[in-house]
């Protein structure tokens, strides 16, 4: 066998180890596609992904370099066809193995489904880096040369990968496709380089594995596919519309015994209505539907941030004729909030980043609706002092911030509702709270803030209104609150417990199979 690797060869080689390089971070990041309508964009489900990476990584190059020296030069293309065909299982074995972890509660839950989805596949294509370092490697003194050159070239890939997917393949084709895609390449690189090490490095029976696996594969291919079929929901539920997004799985669902029609991102409700008549079905909007009423003068502009099916916008024109702005995240939910919930723009409709945004928004504002926390992952970095700051510097002298947070009211988890109110007592000096479902634990608190009093005895309000409203008025202890800040925000790991409780809420109403695909 010749020891040295022609021109053509190294080239082939520097190739394959740019494509699995790609691959790494390509499963990597669909891994969280794959598991957070389950668990939940959170930073539990990152930490997961990127240990098990991590874990697999360290126990291929181990495995790897073993191998590589057993093997002589041989055994590359079959550790390759591997790792297609269990990429290709990924898709197929997610729903069962996310169900099956459920029990295990969201950290736990997270890191085991991620190991059993993503640890096989990983490991494998972190073997093939020792096995490209000893075939580059000629003489010993050429070593340290030849690893370098393959690592280099295997983060190259790794960062060509990333920025691939995120910038252009995801915005327009679905996870679970890119990964029947990526396993499908990798079945073809496998009986690339199998060709290669039967032609090249005198391994007789090369091809014959790869060409089974990928066999394997392709007999399965129309099972793997099948395996993501959407959620219907029986007779009780009827989905309208599912579209996966950059930031979830969007759906519009109808359930007509209750004439109730939801906008759910993952595992979270940002829209309720009634079918037959569109009005909103979240009583928490009902408060912030009497805010304008509250303000000392006339309210004629506002913005919302965290757009949900569009309600509070309808509300705030049709009632008291407010030009209000929008700004929303995810344009799937901008999508249906439009044509599903009837949303019309009366302002500017803006898709994007809050925080990126709203440094380019032009004040003043009467009111900014802050809508961003609902039941499943916090964005955090919106509710921190120099976020709330800047939104402060949007609103006029007399303007109101009003902020919706979903958690609980007392005991050990309330300490999240108690920084909320502390980091809000940073910036603006007066603050309200009232509580959406009076009597219940785990409620949404809306919380106002502003540089003067709120009137709950305002002379726009009705008086069934006042005495509605001073029913919920709740009274937050922030003592054992603390700060957010960009430097230290503790919000999610305080949210867990909600997390939990609300993701419990949403499968025991519509059952696991519509948080799983």
């Amino acid at each position: 066998m010749n020891n040295t690797l022609n021109r053509v060869g190294r080239t082939g080689l520097y190739l394959t180890v740019f494509l699995t390089g790609a691959s790494v971070m390509v499963i990597e990041l669909l891994g969280t596609r794959m598991i957070a309508p389950f668990y939940g964009a959170s930073l539990y489900v990152w930490s997961s992904l990127i240990s098990v990476t991590m874990i697999a990584l360290a126990v291929g190059y181990f495995v790897g370099g073993r191998w590589a020296d057993r093997a002589k030069r041989t055994g590359l293309s079959l550790i390759i066809a591997l790792a297609a065909l269990f990429t290709l299982l990924i898709p197929w074995a997610t729903r069962a193995v996310l169900l099956a972890t459920d029990p295990l509660g969201l950290r736990a839950g997270a890191f085991v489904s991620s190991l059993l989805l993503f640890f096989p596949s990983l490991t494998l294509l972190g073997m093939v880096g020792p096995f490209a370092i000893k075939l580059a490697t000629s003489k010993l003194d050429g070593v340290g040369n030849s690893a370098g050159s393959i690592y280099a070239v295997s983060t190259v890939g790794s960062v060509v990968g990333t920025l691939t997917l995120g910038f252009f393949l995801f915005p327009m084709v679905g996870s679970r496709q890119i990964l029947v895609g990526l396993g499908l390449l990798l079945l073809v690189l496998a009986i690339i380089v199998a060709i290669y090490e039967q032609q090249k490095l005198s391994m007789q029976f090369a091809v014959t594995p790869s060409v089974v696996l990928a066999i394997v594969g392709l007999c399965l291919l129309p099972k793997i596919v099948g395996a993501g079929h959407s959620y219907t929901g029986g007779n009780m539920f009827h989905i309208q519309s599912e579209r996966e997004s950059l930031y979830g799985w969007v759906r519009v669902i109808d359930q007509p015994s209750r004439d109730l029609r939801l906008l759910t991102s993952d595992a979270s409700t940002i829209g309720a209505s009634g079918i037959s008549d569109g009005q909103s079905r979240l009583s928490y909007q009902d408060i912030v539907g009497l805010i304008p009423a509250l303000a000392p003068k006339k309210m004629t502009r506002a913005l919302i941030i965290g757009l949900g099916a569009g309600h509070m916008a309808k509300v705030l024109h049709d009632r008291y004729g407010i030009e209000t702005d929008t700004l929303e995240i995810d344009p799937a939910v901008a999508d249906a909030a439009t044509h599903y919930f009837g949303f019309k723009p009366t302002g500017m409709a803006i898709v994007g980043d809050a925080r990126y945004e709203i440094r380019h928004l032009k004040g003043p504002y009467d009111l900014i609706i802050h809508d961003c926390f609902t039941g499943g992952s916090e964005p955090a970095h919106l509710l921190t002092v120099e976020t709330l700051t800047q939104l402060r510097g949007l609103l006029t002298g007399q303007g109101i911030l009003a902020l919706n947070f979903v958690g609980f009211s007392h005991g050990e988890n309330s300490v999240a509702l108690s920084s909320v109110s502390k980091t809000l007592t940073e910036v603006f000096p007066q603050q309200s709270v009232f509580i959406s479902e009076p009597g219940r634990d785990f409620n949404d608190f809306i919380f106002l803030a502003a540089h003067q009093p709120i009137d709950l005895e305002s002379k726009a309000l009705l008086p069934d209104q006042i005495r509605w409203l001073k029913d919920r008025v709740f009274a937050v202890d922030n003592s054992v609150g603390v700060v957010f800040t960009d430097n230290l925000n503790p919000l999610e790991h305080l949210q867990t417990a909600k997390a939990e409780h609300y993701r419990r809420v949403i499968v025991d109403w519509f059952g696991p199979e519509l948080l799983v695909r």
